[in-house]
């Protein structure tokens, strides 16, 4: 009889003899009904059919993995047991059942010797529904870790990949091939062991279960169609360039401008190409050659694979050099940058400070040290340290710094602003001045004073570098900085609703985004006004002696900088608060014609999300021709919808080095996994806050079934240190549509755990923190 779904136990017992690629431990399964009855019976029988021990006891209840709930790690499973323990073990499975049927199973096998690496393969990727083959993987003795939730790597690859994974990996992926087979293409997901003992490798499959997918699964071909055109656009993209320096180029999601933070790695249509019109298309070029840098004028920073945004990394890097930098040696920097990033990719979101040399700072000539390793002269390293010390003293110069004009421009928005929206104007004609005024006096010095704010905090990493300042000196200077940020939190203990809002109100998480209500427009979601306001503490003041900033200025002087300490310092508080400011304020623009953009859709009976998917340009056309309004929306987003759903069917890896890379690839260890395509707002609690719960984004430690309890309080979303794509509490989220974030790390857990409010994008891979 050919192999069924079934329960645990009888899944296994249907393969028992028919694999090629894996073995299944003999196994003994009793029903409950017999254990009641007989129990020295049942034990009698293990002990014939499976020797002595140590056995483990598992689970095989009804409710466990069917094809409507998989029911992953609901209920018991027992190590190391032996005769001693055994019918308190069996007692434990069976309770964990709940109510129980007469023919609930139990099942008994001998524990594994000799495993090295164990985990958890999808023959889907339960994110995107799509034809991906995910497997979630531990080195260890313990078979656990991976659906326990505590780590693991992720290889992922499409269903018609020829890229080769991981050695120890192709043996799964064989078991995993001939499962669907076996099954019928059925998406189903099984736990596997491989054992070493005495030089024999044995792969072993302890379950194979059902996948429940929300959405039905498009066919592989269908896939390899898409992968095979951003295969093509990236072996186009990696060639030399007859107008950039650098031999090739690397795509990332963090390095520059980092869309996935900013605008999630999947942006809908609208915060798409708001994004690319207001900053990557042209804005962030004029904004470096402003200052000194190489002209990169009409090359997009960001391209995007089907709507998932990259930064083009030679891009990236050609705009750091400075302008008066020789060729030829600008072409060996460039190439020296991506040789780095391709050497350690984890630095793909920290490249502006452990990758590029974009400033003169007072350890520089230190750091280009390691550039003696990879060919270049003293003479180079020179010739590189003069172009940067002119460049910086252009911009933090005491008087005449490029930074000033730059600060001076953001009076200059908000004075437009208030006149357009005080004015007559047409909707069309409002949407499109405020995101014209946004780019000409907002994004522009946006991007200017974020350079000046990046060249503060490099020049005040090199005081703790060079021993001038301590740690602590370094970190007091920076709790002393006034920030937009760090106004609003006291502000929100200070004032009352209507003035704070007021303020604050065009405020929403995920700037570009139109499904995103305002602060103004949801108070309610984002603040607790029932409860009191505690006053943040306020910072210890920073302060130096005369004697110390006679030190600085002298060595200031020393380095040819056109500067005092005073001025520094001065350039250093400015960079960090303005660009705060210039954010909040070029963001009001954008947030006003977001809010205009929903109420022209409305006119022609469009809701928000239906204009989510209606790229900036259309409005721009219609605002200079005559055409007919509610067809053109209606085309765009028949069309933006469209591909977006294509959108939601990738997966590409954070960093594509080659273009094999979007067929197979393997996940960065720091990569959270976003589990679920939804996203959510709400409070921050822990698990033991249980008359909070209701609609909260609840973090725990880890993925660990014993938290399954949350379920039934009608959390928002969930956060969790550690666990995998494939964990017990990733399953379940996707089974549930629930927005969840599994395995974000210690540091970003810390982060969010610690916060008030945050707002989870799933789809995006974004996480915000709101207070």
């Amino acid at each position: 009889m050919a192999p069924s779904f079934s329960t645990k136990a009888g899944t296994l017992k249907s393969l028992v003899g028919s694999l090629q690629n894996a073995v299944i431990a003999n196994l003994f399964v009793f029903t409950v009904e017999s254990w009641n009855r007989d129990r020295e019976l049942i034990l009698s029988g293990v002990n014939k059919n499976l020797g002595s021990g140590p056995w483990i006891v598992r689970s095989s209840c009804a409710q466990e993995d069917n094809l409507q709930n998989s029911g992953a790690g609901a209920y018991q499973t027992i190590k190391d047991v032996d005769q001693s323990n055994f019918e308190d073990s069996v007692d434990r499975v069976v309770q964990s059942y709940g109510s129980t049927m007469p023919n609930d199973e139990i099942l008994i096998q001998p524990m594994l010797e000799g495993i090295y690496l164990s985990g958890v393969a999808f023959s889907h990727d339960p994110n995107t529904c799509s034809p991906y083959r995910v497997v979630n993987y531990a080195y260890g003795e313990d078979s656990s870790l991976v659906t326990g939730g505590q780590g693991g790597k992720i290889w992922q690859e499409a269903h018609l990949s020829q890229v080769a994974p991981p050695k120890e990996l192709v043996p799964v992926i064989s078991l995993v091939k001939e499962l669907e087979e076996t099954f019928r293409q059925q998406p189903l997901d099984c736990e596997f062991a491989l054992t070493k003992n005495a030089d024999k490798e044995v792969l072993w499959l302890l379950q194979v279960r059902p996948l429940i997918l929300l959405e039905k699964p498009e066919s592989p071909d269908a896939q390899a169609e898409r992968l095979m055109l951003i295969e093509n656009r990236i072996a186009r993209g990696i060639k030399p360039h007859q107008l950039l320096k650098g031999k090739r180029t690397v795509y990332g999601v963090m390095p520059d401008w980092n869309p996935a933070e900013i605008i999630g790695v999947r942006p809908r249509p609208l915060a798409l190409s708001l994004y690319r019109e207001l900053v990557t298309d042209t804005i962030w070029a004029y904004q470096r050659d402003n200052y000194g840098y190489r002209n990169l004028r009409s090359f997009p920073l960001m391209v995007h694979f089907f709507g998932l945004p990259y930064v083009d990394v030679r891009v990236s890097f050609n705009s750091f050099i400075p302008a008066d930098l020789n060729s030829d040696l600008a072409d060996k920097l460039v190439d020296y940058y991506v040789d780095r990033l391709l050497a350690e990719p984890a630095l793909h979101d920290k490249v502006e400070f452990d990758v590029v040399f974009s400033s003169y700072t007072l350890d520089l000539h230190d750091r280009l040290k390691a550039l003696s390793e990879c060919g270049f002269s003293q003479r180079d390293q020179d010739d590189i340290c003069e172009s940067l010390r002119r460049l910086t003293n252009n911009v933090l110069h005491p008087e005449q710094g490029l930074w000033r004009k730059d600060a001076a421009k953001i009076d200059i928005l908000n004075e437009r602003r208030d006149k357009l929206l005080a004015s007559d104007a047409d909707v069309l004609e409002r949407i499109y001045w405020l995101l014209e005024d946004a780019k000409r006096y907002g994004t522009l010095p946006f991007a200017g004073l974020a350079r000046a704010g990046f060249i503060a905090i490099q020049m005040l990493r090199s005081l703790v570098s060079v021993g001038v300042f301590s740690e602590v000196e370094f970190h007091r200077f920076l709790e002393s900085l006034s920030t937009v940020s760090g106004q609003l939190a006291k502000d929100r203990a200070s004032m009352k609703k209507e003035p704070f809002l007021s303020k604050y109100g065009h405020l929403r998480p995920g700037t570009y985004d139109i499904m995103s209500p305002r602060y103004d427009e949801s108070p309610d979601l984002y603040f607790d006004w029932s409860l009191p306001s505690v006053e943040p503490q306020k910072a210890q003041p920073f302060s130096l002696s005369l004697d110390r900033m006679d030190e600085i200025s002298r060595l200031l002087e020393l380095h040819n900088l056109e500067v005092d300490c005073a001025g520094l310092l001065e350039f250093i508080r400015a960079g960090v608060e303005q660009r705060e400011f210039a954010k909040f304020n070029f963001s009001k623009n954008l947030s006003a014609a977001i809010t205009l953009i929903a109420k022209y859709g409305e006119t022609y009976g469009f809701s928000a999300e239906e204009m989510s998917f209606c790229d900036i340009q259309t409005l721009y056309h219609l605002h200079i021709a005559a055409l007919d309004p509610r067809s053109m929306i209606e085309s765009a987003v028949e069309q933006g919808r469209e591909r977006y759903k294509h959108t939601q069917l990738l997966s590409l890896p954070p960093v594509i080095v080659n273009p094999a890379d979007v067929w197979g690839f393997e996940w960065p260890d720091t990569e959270p996994n976003f589990i679920t395509q939804n996203q959510v707002t709400g409070i921050v609690v822990s698990c033991d806050s249980r008359d909070r719960l209701a609609g909260a984004i609840v973090c725990i430690p880890n993925a660990d079934p014993g938290f399954d309890w949350l379920f039934s309080y009608g959390i928002g979303g969930l956060v969790t240190a550690w666990g995998g794509a494939n964990s017990h509490m990733a399953i379940r989220a996707s089974e549930l549509g629930l927005p969840a974030v599994i395995g974000c790390g210690e540091r970003l857990y810390q982060y969010w755990s610690n916060s008030t409010r945050l707002h989870l994008d799933c789809a995006g891979h974004r996480v915000e923190v709101l207070m």
